[in-house]
């Protein structure tokens, strides 16, 4: 193709958008489109929901655990640090686990908040989040990028209720400006050599980020890893004989993606990329698809009609191993490591209520794991999506 005709062709597909049409088709915003705010995890009218059903099951439950819990508490005082150094498995700990609580501490007065009213627990989050505003500067150490992952996920969901539903955040543009300064680079770049739950992690924290800080190019791109790395993190038959790679991985041989695989050489759908590794990253690698897929479904655009089959597969493929049925001998040489944890609750909302796929194993599983609680990224997810129509 001519080099005068390409740049034309190319100019015209930047500037002429998609017809409204084709647009709902393939799940896309109009470029430009503004985004929902609150639309990071939850959404204003989903916690209308949970609000009007705080005296009835399972929400009765999570919210009288959420209340009860030390994250809620108005005597909560935040450890920023300018520095976070964070080593494998958070060894050393310098502010690792301190950041973490704060981020999550400010999340859950975020809800408590919005759901009660008392505007309390609304400057007890503005407290914290102000605090490492104040010092904060960068992540150091093995587990950096995951720990950015980690905390950047729950401050976002917090900076984004505090600024779109309470008045009075005199903070919240130098929140804002760690957020993309501290924060957004980091987990925006990826991790496409580490264990996938890192990468999703980090784009769980990415998508938030950007729809906080209403950043149409950091949420297309946090979008394009997702869609990268969840095939690659989940397998279907449909694959072929292997895995995918993940986007921008040295891993593509087949022996060195059965070594990434943890060892494993037999293919099934569901299986994911650290299921012979253990259960509990595992989890935490689907959970942080989902909180991608719920976020961008706030903003208009369906991930989980792109996700469906590997979501659904990956729940009911390790629930069915969680709840104790048999591990085949093919699997891991036999034998896993069981520890999900509450993990499943907004995929498992997203597909099986919203969708109506049948998920009858999930379903067990998430509903005796009820009321979920609070672990590094994960937060309250009975409270603001079981049973959430919205």
């Amino acid at each position: 193709m001519r080099p005068i005709l390409a740049t034309l062709l190319l100019t015209l597909a930047l500037v002429v958008p998609a017809s409204p049409a084709v647009a709902q088709k393939v799940g896309v915003q109009k470029v430009g489109a503004a985004f929902n705010h609150p639309g990071v995890l939850v959404s204003r009218a989903q916690l209308g929901h949970v609000k009007a059903n705080l005296g009835n099951e399972p929400w009765k439950s999570a919210w009288a655990a959420m209340r009860a819990s030390a994250f809620a508490s108005l005597s909560y005082t935040p450890q920023p640090r300018a520095t976070v150094e964070c080593g494998p498995s958070s060894n050393p700990d310098h502010g690792c686990s301190a950041e973490r609580n704060d981020a999550m501490a400010a999340y859950t007065h975020a809800l408590r908040w919005y759901l009660s009213g008392d505007d309390r627990h609304a400057k007890k989050a503005i407290q914290i989040m102000d605090a490492w505003s104040a010092v904060i500067t960068g992540h150091i150490g093995h587990n950096a990028r995951l720990q950015t992952g980690w905390a950047g996920a729950s401050f976002s969901r917090a900076a984004e209720l505090m600024k779109h539903t309470y008045t009075g955040w005199g903070g919240a543009a130098r929140f804002a400006g760690k957020l993309r300064t501290v924060y957004l680079p980091i987990v925006l770049a990826g991790s496409p050599d580490t264990n996938g739950n890192w990468e999703l992690i980090m784009t769980d924290a990415a998508i938030g980020i950007a729809v906080h800080l209403d950043d149409r190019a950091a949420f297309d791109k946090a979008v394009t890893t997702w869609r990268g790395r969840l095939p690659a993190y989940v397998y279907l038959t449909a694959d072929g004989p292997l895995p995918k790679q993940a986007p921008g991985s040295r891993y593509d041989t087949r022996d060195e993606l059965i070594g990434y695989w943890h060892g494993q050489t037999a293919f099934v759908d569901g299986l994911a990329q650290e299921t012979c590794r253990d259960f509990g990253h595992t989890g935490w690698g689907i959970a942080a698809a989902a909180h991608v897929a719920e976020t961008a479904r706030h903003q208009g655009l369906d991930l989980y009609a792109e996700g469906k089959d590997r979501l659904r597969h990956a729940m009911g493929f390790h629930a069915r191993l969680q709840l104790g049925e048999p591990v085949p001998s093919w699997l891991c040489g036999g034998s896993v490591r069981p520890g999900l944890g509450p993990t499943f609750e907004v995929g498992f909302n997203a597909l099986h209520n919203r969708m109506g796929i049948g998920m009858s194993r999930t379903r067990r599983l998430v509903e005796q794991s009820r009321p979920a609680g609070v672990s590094h990224f994960l937060g309250w997810e009975t409270l603001t999506h079981a049973g959430n129509p919205a």
